[in-house]
């Protein structure tokens, strides 16, 4: 891969690497390490790739790849992370913020699964192929995240609508 091809590449993947791996890690930093990992591999490729279709492809597989090794890694499951802000940028509209928390409280492989679906319109067979599962068990996993993004969305705006009124106030 030539200089000005890696270049291009980085350009126009590199936010979408970062983004799929902070939604699997939930972690701004780590996130910029698998970023930083997959565009040097990318770098050190050496086999021509056939489409930009199968570079992107290989990209998120990489990605992928990366994000769960680091969620396997000792370091991650023994160490215990600080309580720091958020890093990411909320959305503006509440909603927006309010969805994107909820989705970000999903397991790993729901959360991939949803973002790569929705937020960067992949099909359920290619988030498959990115994630190296079956279409039957990403659609599963789509329709688990659907329900229980619904749960917790609509829990949300239970406790935000309930009002309590006491007895004795009624007339």
């Amino acid at each position: 891969m030539t200089d000005e091809a890696f270049s291009q590449a980085a350009r126009t993947y590199g936010d979408t690497i970062f983004r799929v791996a902070f939604h699997a890690l939930n972690d701004h930093a780590e996130a910029e390490d698998v970023m930083q990992t997959v565009l040097l591999k990318l770098y050190e490729h050496k086999k021509e790739f056939e489409s930009e279709e199968h570079l992107k492809h290989w990209l998120l597989r990489v990605t992928v790849n990366e994000s769960r090794h680091i969620l396997r890694s000792f370091w991650r499951r023994t160490s215990v992370p600080l309580e720091e802000q958020r890093e990411a940028a909320a959305p503006e509209d509440p909603e927006r913020a309010e969805t994107l928390e909820a989705v970000m409280a999903l397991e790993p492989k729901y959360r991939v699964a949803v973002y790569l679906y929705y937020y960067e319109g992949l099909s359920a067979a290619e988030t498959a192929a990115a994630m190296r599962a079956n279409v039957s068990t990403v659609q599963t996993w789509l329709l688990r995240a659907r329900e229980r993004l619904r749960r917790s969305l609509n829990d949300e705006e239970e406790r935000e609508g309930s009002v309590y009124v006491r007895p004795e106030s009624v007339p």
